[in-house]
């Protein structure tokens, strides 16, 4: 198949504007806990009624503080009750919403701030505001800051006390679907970011068509703990579509008490990225082994996979399902606990998450319904779920969404979640919209006869072996990163004689590990990386990656590196992905030692 095109089953009203879910959410269910804020290691019930209080109160703050209707508002934090409270204050003022990472570097704030032309921002610490400040001679139009730490629901609600109801009435008849709700600046793998231009119909549209495809977990029953960042598409789609299906959700800022949040909130759904799944899985290994039950747990992953797979296939046999309820009271049970006890789905996004992972989770009763798309296209563009669900794509395209597949593979989208364009940039807008009103993801792919859509590598990203052959690095990515010992690897070979990898090692997994071995337990990647016995448990991944590829495309030579690839370190972006022309320049050398002698073939 090369062309799908899918009608959509909800359209957005001629006056319809994000502001309005909040009011109607109040209105019609305002003792209904919808959110639930995190107060030290409780959780604080936050009602429809009373979040639209606060909405309204810091909204008439930031008109009292000089935001026009129009006015980018610059929102720096990390995910927390607060975010989700300002980004629908700055709509309900009128503004237009431009999230930065709260790990973003001083450079970065500025060029941002410059570009959006924002005329005020809010940030969650005193070094935030410091940072700010440094930069501001490069955003001459940036006005008031706030910051987050200071009380802002209250200060911000106490110095709007005199903006009356109507000037809120009037800001929300400046906006109309096509108004813009906010500018997400891509991350960035490669050169300046560029800012995409998000209508509020972009976002009604993305939410009223692919909600309802999340019907089972999306709804008054179910709960949403979000813990990637709210600059992060993904992560404020889902926040939005909370709000909109009355799911409540509640929000952490981090993922190093990740087990004991999920533990305290008990979501019954969670969306992240695929390092988060592949980190549940290594730890719940890694417990295993250390505990000497590690042969159980293999088997119990091997049960959990087959009895995925039977469900694709007609079911499990008699014996499969008899195992398969063992295991769920031996482990699976405790590896749920792991994700709070209540979760039965999750999305995952960002990156393809592995076959053998997602059929791991289903085994194990909590299906990850992966999805695809970008900031360009106001999150997913096509995601499984309960109704067309195949393993190893990322579904069928959202109703209201057409897709097809160019002559160079390429993945073109056209439809009503489309960004507007890049922010001020009509030439990179022309590049990526064509005439016919489709964007050219970048992303190489294919549609089944089904409609399924499966994404095999970025465009950008495919390497050309000396020898002419096309190979496309993400899979067998994906593949040894399943490795519970692997955190990173990049595969290249552009333009050398054979294809090769750097490999890290999660620093996590290494300590029961070594003990397993009845190694010192203190020792470093950096002292590892020639250790045999270490090398022959990465050759086992990179054996089992090669399995999928043909001898032209497999690996012939690795090098394990001493240093993993971080966001602190620059080598990976804030949603985790590579930024390979970074990793390539840095260890250039370890590339060349590669290719210093020819591999055995």
């Amino acid at each position: 198949m090369r062309e799908l095109s899918v009608p959509p089953t909800y359209t957005v009203g001629p006056d319809e504007a994000l502001p309005d879910m909040v009011t109607l959410n109040a209105e019609e269910a305002g003792k209904q806990v919808g959110l639930r804020r995190q107060v030290g290691d409780r959780w604080v019930d936050v009602t429809y009624a009373e979040f639209a209080e606060q909405v309204r109160g810091v909204a008439k703050g930031l008109v009292a503080g000089g935001v026009q209707a129009g006015d980018r508002v610059g929102l720096l934090a990390k995910t927390r009750y607060e975010w989700t409270v300002l980004d629908f204050a700055i709509w309900t003022a009128g503004g237009v919403v431009v999230p930065i990472y709260e790990t973003s570097s001083p450079d970065q704030i500025g060029w941002i701030l410059s570009d959006s032309g924002a005329r005020a921002i809010v940030v969650e610490s005193a070094a935030h505001a410091s940072a700010v400040d440094a930069v501001r001679d490069q955003a001459p139009e940036l006005g008031p800051l706030w910051v987050i730490e200071d009380d802002i629901l209250r200060t911000l609600t106490a110095a709007g006390d005199e903006v009356p109801d109507s000037e809120l009435a009037a800001r929300r008849a400046t906006l109309s679907p096509d108004s813009l709700a906010t500018l997400i600046y891509t991350s960035g793998t490669t050169g300046r970011p560029k800012g995409c231009e998000l209508t509020h119909a972009n976002f009604l549209f993305e939410i009223g068509n692919g909600m309802t495809l999340l019907g089972r977990f999306m709804n008054m029953d179910g709960s949403l703990l979000l813990f990637i960042p709210l600059a992060h598409v993904l992560a404020r789609v889902l926040q939005v579509g909370a709000i909109r299906t009355r799911t409540v959700v509640g929000h952490t800022p981090d993922i190093k008490d990740l087990v004991g949040d999920l533990g305290r909130f008990q979501p019954t759904f969670v969306l992240a990225v695929p390092r988060v799944f592949e980190k549940v899985y290594n730890q719940a290994k890694a417990t295993a082994d250390e505990g000497g039950k590690g042969k159980i747990f293999d088997r119990a992953a091997q049960t959990a996979v087959d009895w995925s797979r039977a469900q694709d296939t007609g079911g499990a046999s008699l014996q499969l399902k008899a195992l398969h309820k063992l295991f769920d009271v031996l482990v699976y049970g405790k590896i749920r606990a792991a994700l709070g006890g209540r979760c039965v789905g999750a999305i995952s996004g960002g990156a393809p998450l592995g076959e053998r992972l997602g059929h791991f989770f289903r085994g194990i009763g909590v299906t990850v319904y992966e999805g695809y798309g970008l900031t360009e296209t106001t999150a997913a563009a096509a995601v499984n779920h309960d109704a067309a669900f195949k393993m190893g794509t990322v579904g069928r395209p959202l109703p209201g969404t057409d897709a097809t597949i160019a002559e160079d593979g390429e993945v073109l989208l056209r439809g009503g979640i489309v960004m507007r364009g890049y922010w001020k940039n009509e030439k990179a807008t022309a590049e990526a919209i064509d005439g016919e009103g489709w964007f050219h993801t970048g992303d190489i792919g294919e549609l089944d006869s089904q409609g399924f859509l499966k994404i095999t590598g970025r465009k950008k990203e495919i390497l050309v072996t000396a020898g002419g052959k096309n190979v496309a690095p993400a899979g067998l990515e994906d593949s040894i990163r399943a490795h519970a010992l692997v955190s990173q690897c990049i595969v290249v070979g552009d333009q050398k004689p054979f294809i090769g990898a750097l490999i890290t090692l999660d620093e996590e997994a290494l300590p029961g590990w070594l003990k397993a071995q009845g190694k010192d337990t203190s020792l470093t990647a950096e002292q590892l990386r020639d250790d045999p016995d270490l090398l022959a448990e990465i050759d086992a991944a990179v054996t089992r990656a090669n399995t999928t590829v043909s001898h032209a495309e497999s690996i012939r030579k690795f090098r394990v590196l001493g240093v993993d690839f971080t966001e602190d370190n620059g080598t990976l972006t804030p949603s985790l992905k590579l930024k390979r022309n970074v990793v390539m320049k840095e260890y250039a050398d370890e590339v060349e030692a590669l290719y210093a002698k020819a591999p055995a073939s």
